[in-house]
C-alpha cells in the first residue's frame, strides 16, 4: 500500500487483516481516512504502525524525507499524506525488491525492514539475498542497497531514540556513495 515510486519503502511481514489488503497484489495508494479506518478495524497495533512510520518519516534526512506538504507535525502528515499517492512512502508485505546496483532507483530509495525476525525469515527463505551487516541484535544494514533492518514499528520496540538511530544510518548512506 502507498506510493508506487516511493522514496521510503517499509516492509512488514503481514498486511492488516482486512480483505482488501489480504488480497493486495500490487502497490495501491490509500485514500484519505483509510489509515483511521484500518486503525479502527484492526486495533491498536496497526495504529502504532502508522504513528511510528509517520514519526520515522519526520526524522529522516534529505534525500529520503518525503515532501511534508506543509504539515507541521507528524500527526497531521500521517492523517493527510502517509501512504497516499503523493506521499513518497509505501508499506509492503513482501520481500524487498532491490534493483541492480547500477540502477538510479537504488541510490534514491530507502528500504527499511521492520523487525529482526522478519528480516531473518526473509534471508532463511531465500527471498532476501542482499548480505546484511548486523550492527547489534536489533539493527542491520546493507549500505550498497540502502537497506536498514530495525525493530518493529511499535513504541516499545522502535522508540524515539531508535528512530533517531534509523535516521542516522540513513544519513550515513548519503556519504557512502
Amino acid at each position: 500500500m502507498g506510493c508506487t515510486d516511493a522514496l521510503v519503502r517499509l516492509y512488514v511481514a503481514k498486511p492488516p487483516p482486512m480483505q482488501e489488503f489480504l488480497a493486495l497484489q500490487q502497490v495501491a495508494p490509500l485514500l484519505s481516512g483509510q489509515i483511521q479506518q484500518i486503525s479502527s478495524h484492526c486495533g491498536n497495533g496497526w495504529r502504532k504502525v502508522f504513528n511510528v512510520y509517520a514519526k520515522l518519516v519526520f526524522a529522516l534526512p534529505t534525500p529520503w524525507q518525503p515532501d511534508l506538504q506543509g504539515c507541521a507535525t507528524w500527526q497531521s502528515w500521517r492523517d493527510r499524506c502517509l501512504l497516499q499517492a503523493s506521499s513518497e512512502t509505501s508499506l509492503l508485505f513482501s520481500a524487498p525488491h532491490l534493483p541492480a546496483l547500477s540502477s538510479p532507483t537504488t541510490a534514491r530509495t530507502l528500504h527499511i525492514i521492520a523487525g529482526r525476525q522478519h528480516a531473518r525469515a526473509l534471508v532463511a527463505s531465500g527471498e532476501l539475498t542482499a548480505p546484511l551487516d548486523w550492527l547489534d541484535e536489533e539493527f542491520a544494514l546493507n549500505a550498497e542497497r540502502r537497506l536498514i533492518v530495525c525493530p518493529y514499528l511499535d513504541y516499545r520496540q522502535l522508540s524515539d531514540v531508535k528512530i533517531a538511530r534509523v535516521a542516522a544510518i540513513a544519513a550515513a548512506f548519503c556519504y557512502d556513495g
